[in-house]
């Protein structure tokens, strides 16, 4: 499974200081890579800090403008519980996912083929900004939660049920796959002003020496919010 590296000091997320900070770490530091389960030492580690300022993000090809959500749809902070894409048969528990000893993202555990994790140095699902959630499309003994992540089309929902009872649905804008090395960090993981989701997992070809060439990432928006007790 693969996805882009996140810096080596999580963004802050919460009111003005998430705002001022998370661009900067994600555009900079070219955040995060789901790593290749079956060839976790090829990973990519984060630029050295100093450098950092003098990288040129990706290109970012042509997209449709995610369209902003209601100040009634925005949710408070609260960890997601579980992610479901019935489209796709997804149902899985979340994991919280954060930055190893390395400086990378640490993957989901390899031993449990259904379960999504989600970075813990970022927004949750249906806060203002934009939600990280990775996993793996297989592990060692078979297909893994997001295999069939890059089947999903504009329209598509994916639904995640948080901590405070509520469950907010997102439609997918696109899914498209990016080359690894071409990776566009600010057009993935930048702040926005409404409630976004990224979701991430490995894509193209494999070998057994690198790994997955690309990363399939949905784009998705916040599209409605049931919550608790409605």
């Amino acid at each position: 499974m693969a996805a882009q590296q996140p810096p080596a000091t999580p963004p802050v997320t919460r009111s003005i200081g998430r705002a001022l900070l998370w661009p900067a770490a994600a555009v900079g530091l070219g955040f995060l890579l789901v790593f290749n389960s079956l060839n976790p030492s090829g990973q990519v580690k984060p630029p050295a800090a100093a450098a950092a300022a003098s990288v040129a993000p990706a290109p970012a090809g042509p997209t449709s403008a995610a369209p902003s959500a209601s100040p009634a749809l925005l949710l408070p902070r609260s960890v997601p519980k579980r992610i479901l894409i019935p489209e796709i048969d997804v149902d899985a528990p979340f994991t919280q996912l954060s930055i190893g000893k390395s400086g990378a993202l640490d993957a989901p555990p390899e031993n449990d083929s259904n379960l999504a994790g989600w970075f813990k140095g970022g927004v949750t699902p249906g806060e203002r900004g934009t939600a990280i959630v990775a996993g793996h499309v297989d592990t060692k003994t078979g297909p893994a939660v997001f295999l069939e992540l890059s089947s999903l089309k504009p329209g598509s929902t994916v639904d995640i049920a948080r901590a405070d009872g509520s469950v907010a649905t997102f439609k997918v804008d696109s899914v498209e796959t990016f080359e690894k090395k071409n990776f566009p960090n600010e057009r993935v993981y930048a702040d926005t002003a409404s409630p976004q989701l990224r979701v991430l997992t490995c894509g193209g070809s494999y070998d057994k020496k690198n790994g997955y060439t690309d990363n399939v990432v949905v784009f998705a928006h916040l599209d409605k919010v049931k919550r608790a007790g409605a």
